[in-house]
């Protein structure tokens, strides 16, 4: 599958459904996809399954990244957004560990950890034509998305209205890693900056990135990771509605101090 790469401006207005990360985690995409009013057509086994989604009422679907790693099916995962990106009811924005993964598929000097090793092994099970397809599509990723004529921001770790419709080093990696300050906590997770504390944009900033147990909003600034992968719930935030939708996780698919 031949992917071209979105444009970060878009005139589309909606209505749109905004993911939290989903992290390899296909059957809770599904089912809150489902719960979303979603018409979903698989087929394939798993490990192999093409997902294709349709709204009755033409809403379409935006993930906010970090569609790989640590969860069981992340080539399911992968299969539903390229087949939605050819489809047009799906877009998406570049998460860090997709920017990771798609290093290692270029046979960069990449650290393998836990976190990345079990993506590996579901594509080390494919054929080479579907990884350089999934390699084509993360390499045209967008750092954001620009949606709703401006009303809308979409970036992985978020984005200050300094960078909205800026691609450059500096707006992508603020993008998909955020701020740190350097230090790190009593977990060894390091300490972030809160950006969004300080946020006086117009536009409205949807991302994920920082898994939290609850959904955050603090200044137009959304926060949707709500930690799925580990657990908990994986969220949809309903736009123009503002509106929450989420669904329990199977299991816990990657242990987290966070979540315990």
């Amino acid at each position: 599958m031949t992917v071209q790469r979105p444009d970060i401006w878009q005139e589309e207005t909606g209505p749109f459904d905004i993911i939290g990360d989903v992290h390899g985690c296909a059957k809770e995409l599904e089912k809150l996809l489902e719960k979303l009013g979603y018409e979903l057509k698989s087929r394939g086994p798993r490990g192999r399954r093409t997902t294709h989604v349709q709204h009755p009422e033409n809403r379409k679907v935006i993930l906010v990244g970090d569609l790989v790693d640590r969860g069981p099916a992340s080539m399911d995962v992968l299969r539903m957004a390229m087949c939605g990106e050819i489809d047009g009811t799906i877009r998406c924005v570049i998460g860090n560990h997709d920017d990771k993964f798609l290093r290692w598929l270029k046979g960069r000097d990449v650290r393998v950890t836990k976190s990345l090793q079990t993506t590996i092994d579901e594509a080390e099970k494919e054929k080479p034509k579907f990884l350089d397809d999934v390699r084509h599509y993360l390499e045209h990723l967008p750092s954001h998305l620009i949606l709703d004529k401006g009303r809308l921001i979409v970036a992985h770790a978020g984005l200050p209205q300094k960078y909205h419709g800026i691609e450059s080093r500096a707006s992508r990696v603020f993008a998909m890693y955020g701020e740190t300050t350097g230090q790190t906590d009593d977990l060894g997770l390091p300490i972030r900056r809160d950006w969004a504390r300080n946020y006086r944009g117009d536009a409205t900033v949807v991302h994920g990135h920082v898994a939290e147990k609850k959904v955050r909003h603090v200044n137009n600034v959304w926060c949707l990771d709500t930690g799925c992968v580990y657990g908990h719930k994986l969220t949809a935030l309903r736009w123009p509605e503002a509106e929450i939708v989420q669904v329990r996780a199977k299991c816990d698919w990657f242990p987290h101090p966070r979540f315990s």
